[in-house]
């Protein structure tokens, strides 16, 4: 081929380090409006960012110039540095050091967009570290569950 293409969904999740500076909903759509601009500067398409008070989702096309652990670098990078902006409250944010990644067929891409929309339901009977396990579950990822929770 004289040309490379790829449309490669992936979801991405991560969570907040310290969870006494949890995310304020009055901050939100700014956040992920934010974080878009990241994921579009770094060549892909953002298609939906949503998330609780400690973690966040990200449905996003990937560019075929950039590898999953530098895009997640960059959008955790600069969303930390730009929330820290908004106030004292923020002073002390961070994103915990690890993420999740997952890949999204084009057949599961609308019930994925649905999955990542409707949080504040999932989570009314789900924690977050229960949700976490699920998918890592369902994609057959090892993990040792001491280094899950932990920076």
């Amino acid at each position: 081929m004289s040309q490379s293409l790829s449309k490669l969904y992936v979801h991405i999740v991560f969570h907040i380090k310290n969870p006494l500076v949890s995310i304020r909903k009055e901050d939100k759509t700014e956040l992920f409006a934010y974080i878009g601009s990241i994921i579009k500067d770094n060549g892909s398409i953002p298609i939906l960012i949503n998330g609780m008070s400690d973690h966040l989702h990200i449905l996003c096309v990937m560019s075929k110039n950039i590898a999953l652990a530098k895009l997640t670098e960059e959008i955790k990078r600069h969303s930390s540095r730009w929330i820290k902006t908004k106030g004292m409250h923020y002073q002390n944010f961070a994103w915990q050091g690890g993420y999740a990644g997952f890949s999204v067929s084009q057949s599961l891409h609308d019930k994925t967009k649905q999955y990542i929309k409707n949080q504040e339901v999932h989570h009314a009977k789900m924690t977050f570290k229960d949700e976490l396990v699920v998918f890592l579950k369902e994609y057959g990822i090892e993990y040792d569950e001491k280094y899950l929770w932990s920076d």
